[in-house]
């Protein structure tokens, strides 16, 4: 097994530079544990998520990477990970993830049509403050990571998170770039303002900010011990949301917001 990694890290070396690394660096990490896709997004602060490298199908890509990039990625565990500069490594999403994460609308509404039975990705910095997710991903098909194959995985962290920075270290350009094109849509540019002007004149703040963790995935316990607030307290603030809004499930709730978020400036 060392010398199959050997030879694997000397074609990733190979391949730096080149349009061949993402995909090499997939298939050295497929020599030390077998998964079924893979994709590579870059983040820089709020901005829509450049995709680095995919290799699903295309009727996956379509809900993986295009719908994802169109507002999702905003409730993403990886995502707010690297939004808060998390110490990069190799992380499970659900480790990541808050308490409610798997009864919530993000998961429910949009995560569900992923068909993945796990997901864990390789969180690292990159040069000009951007940070990188490469996902490994087993579908529904399959088992979980086991504790050896994550330990496995995770050893090659170092070796990853070198060579993504060799390879893409001029990426904060491309977000760069971006900034000379029409402009996005205006809740695209900043999670905190996409959160702080959801639903306004009707919601008062402390509503907002019961909207953004309960689509986080907390629940009401969990969102009370942020807030500093009772769970009690907390569900009367999500009835009132509801009332105000005029829906009736936080799957219209979740609507809603990715609705927003598509919205166009001048709109």
């Amino acid at each position: 097994m060392a010398s199959d990694w050997n030879v694997a890290v000397a074609e990733i070396i190979a391949s730096l530079g080149t349009p061949r690394f993402p995909a090499v660096l997939v298939a050295a990490l497929r020599g030390i544990v077998d998964f079924d896709y893979s994709v590579m997004f870059a983040y820089l602060g709020d901005a829509r998520p450049i995709d680095l490298y995919d290799d699903f199908p295309e009727g996956k890509r379509t809900v993986m990477v295009d719908a994802y990039q169109d507002g999702p990625y905003l409730l993403d565990p990886l995502f707010l990970a690297c939004h808060r500069r998390i110490e990069p490594d190799l992380y499970r999403l659900r480790d990541l993830a808050p308490d409610r994460f798997y009864q919530g609308e993000y998961y429910r509404s949009y995560y569900v049509q992923t068909g993945l039975s796990e997901e864990i990705g390789f969180i690292v910095a990159l040069p000009g403050g951007v940070m990188a997710v490469i996902s490994a991903m087993r579908s529904d098909r399959g088992t979980g990571f086991s504790a050896r194959e994550f330990a496995a995985l995770r050893r090659a962290h170092p070796v990853v998170a070198a060579a993504a920075a060799k390879h893409w270290n001029d990426l904060h350009r491309n977000f760069e770039t971006r900034g000379e094109e029409p402009p996005a849509p205006v809740l695209h540019r900043n999670i905190d303002h996409a959160f702080q002007t959801f639903g306004k004149p009707s919601l008062t703040r402390r509503e907002r900010e019961v909207v953004e963790y309960v689509l986080k995935g907390h629940s009401s316990e969990a969102i009370g011990d942020i807030l500093g607030i009772s769970a009690g307290t907390v569900r009367i603030h999500r009835k009132n949301i509801y009332s105000k809004l005029g829906i009736n499930s936080q799957g219209e709730l979740f609507s809603r917001f990715i609705h927003a978020l598509s919205a166009d400036v001048g709109d």
